[in-house]
């Protein structure tokens, strides 16, 4: 049985793969999930070691290109992304594959297949070839240019909600926060309304510009206007309090997204 060691921050998405992956002929040992970089590398020095590692491209506490810079990885790669613009660029590396977003069973079959050649040639086929080294200053340049922020001009500026038979345009600077409920997504305005989007936060993530926008946690991401108050909280977390007031009595800031969000305020 082969060990797959899932790094991906989203708990629904990491038991449906988990599910999808104990669903094959040739079932999975199912590792993690890892929800951070700093998780993945403690699993991966902890071992046992993956047979592949599926790894989204945006985590907790950062992109998880990061993790390549702090522990040797030698087995292979299948990427996960809602962001197609990353998935060539990530194939590169040491990659057998990459899957969109929602994972669809088929593509997850074929990558799988995929992979089992690789480690597991058919009779007579020449042995497995070793994971390909990193190529360390090209993973530097990779991970440098994924932290750069995109040009102002591709962020959205206004979205188009509809209300009853009508839409109506809002925009960015009338927006004080998101957030997902009963999964739906809902544009709060600075004016204490809110209306369904039909975006994903992730989605949403990538098309808002990060110097006015943060992912405080899955469920929430904030104009820093929106932020009204910030409070210690157990276990080294942080409370929001937003305002408009938030459907959720408490918004917090994960553990390892303290230390980002500190310095996105302290910019």
């Amino acid at each position: 049985m082969l060990r797959a060691l899932l790094v991906e921050d989203e708990p629904l998405a990491a038991r449906r793969l988990a599910a999808l992956l104990r669903k094959l002929p040739e079932p999975f040992e199912i590792l993690g999930p890892a929800e951070s970089v700093a998780q993945a590398v403690a699993l991966l020095q902890a071992g046992p070691v993956p047979d592949v590692l599926f790894l989204d491209i945006h985590l907790a506490d950062g992109l998880s290109f990061e993790l390549f810079e702090q522990v040797a990885v030698t087995c292979p790669v299948i990427f996960t992304t809602a962001y197609d613009q990353y998935a060539l660029r990530a194939f590169k590396v040491n990659s057998v594959d990459y899957l969109l977003k929602p994972i669809d069973e088929e593509e997850l079959r074929g990558a799988v297949a995929k992979l089992h050649q690789r480690l597991v040639p058919p009779p007579g086929a020449p042995a497995p070839a070793a994971a390909p080294l990193l190529d360390a200053a090209a993973l530097a340049q990779l991970v440098e240019q994924l932290r750069q922020p995109a040009p102002a001009a591709s962020y959205k500026t206004q979205f188009v909600v509809r209300v009853g038979e009508h839409l109506k345009v809002v925009p960015v600077e009338q927006v004080a926060y998101f957030f997902s409920l009963e999964k739906a997504t809902f544009l709060q305005t600075t004016e204490g309304r809110k209306y369904v989007v039909d975006y994903t936060m992730e989605q949403l993530e990538a098309l808002l510009d990060p110097a006015r926008f943060f992912r405080l946690n899955r469920a929430y991401l904030a104009q820093q206007a929106a932020i009204h108050d910030i409070i210690h909280y157990a276990n080294s977390r942080l409370q929001t309090v937003l305002k408009p007031a938030a459907p959720d009595a408490q918004v917090l800031v994960s553990r390892e997204k303290v230390s980002l969000f500190k310095n996105w305020l302290d910019r």
